[in-house]
């Protein structure tokens, strides 16, 4: 199995450098008083699509052969990835074949239909995701482009934690959330070719801690419908991304539901930015775990801002 390394976040982030925002390093001097330390948030809330997948659906999107853009793109996913690589795909003229839940919100469903995709809806399951592409790529020949059990996408995700350190290379601590493990994975591996010394958390609910299980075990452990306010973080590790976290992780730290309401409340409120509940687990674990992080600088990686605001947690 082939890891990314080092040098490949470096090409992708010069190859999607002139498709994706460059997004902002901000910080707070009340959240920094509030925790005792030095927060740097990088700001994938403001990236298109209003996540951090963009990124790595462009890489993907944009390492296609001349023949595998003629046939198109499909993915399942009823969240950020499925606009993602809807928008990817439209930006290079590439169909994009996009297989989502029936049940799928409907404001996620309108995101993805703006983006141009063409939508297959099927019923709620893992089972009947998969089947339904299985037949797509049989009926059009169209290549997949997995969330995050795909090198280049995982490659993409990576320049977040690139444009952070060029802002800011002498922190101490970087922390990303985790569910797949594409972003995790794209992070550590750029954080620690970069400099060692940093350390890299991944952030999880408690709700869904199959990466904190797998991790610690050392054994690959998937997650059983878990039911947690972080719905960006209900997927399991693969085999791909599990061997990047176990070479360049130094921990995965669960956090609270009640926690990561109140962390999303507090940037919403404090920094006046929205994020999703997803992204305030980064900030979660440093409130639930004070001695690990008073006085340290923490670049915090903030994976996206999509909420419903008709069904806000808090």
């Amino acid at each position: 199995m082939r890891l990314p390394q080092f040098a490949d976040i470096q090409n992708a982030h010069s190859r999607i450098s002139p498709f994706i925002h460059r997004t902002p390093v901000l910080k707070s001097m009340q959240l920094n008083e509030l925790f005792n330390c030095e927060l740097y948030f990088k700001c994938e809330n403001f990236q298109k699509v209003g996540a951090f997948k963009f990124r790595g659906a462009t890489n993907a999107v944009l390492l296609l052969s001349s023949e595998e853009k003629l046939r198109g793109v499909v993915t399942h996913s009823s969240g950020n990835h499925a606009a993602a690589l809807a928008l990817a795909a439209r930006m290079n003229g590439i169909k994009a074949n996009i297989v989502m839940p029936e049940n799928a919100p409907a404001v996620k469903k309108i995101a993805v239909a703006g983006y141009g995709a063409e939508i297959t809806f099927c019923k709620p399951t893992l089972q009947a995701r998969e089947d339904t592409t299985c037949r797509i790529i049989e009926n059009t020949g169209a290549t997949l482009i997995h969330p995050y059990d795909n090198f280049n996408v995982i490659c993409g995700q990576g320049t977040a934690s690139l444009e952070l350190l060029q802002e800011k290379e002498d922190l101490d601590i970087v922390i990303a959330p985790v569910g797949g493990g594409g972003l995790l994975s794209g992070t550590s591996t750029y954080v620690k070719g970069m400099n060692l010394n940093i350390q890299v958390f991944g952030a999880e609910p408690l709700n869904a801690n199959d990466a904190y299980i797998s991790f610690n075990s050392g054994i690959l452990t998937k997650s059983d419908n878990p039911v947690t306010c972080a719905d960006g973080l209900l997927t399991s590790l693969s085999d791909l991304t599990f061997s990047v976290i176990r070479k360049n992780v130094d921990k995965i730290l669960t956090a609270q539901e009640d926690s990561i309401i109140e962390c999303m409340l507090l940037v919403w409120e404090r920094m006046k930015i929205i994020i999703e509940p997803s992204s305030a687990t980064v900030l979660a674990v440093v409130k639930e775990n004070p001695g690990l992080f008073t006085g340290k600088k923490i670049g915090l990686i903030i994976s996206g801002g999509n909420v419903d605001f008709r069904k806000l947690p808090f």
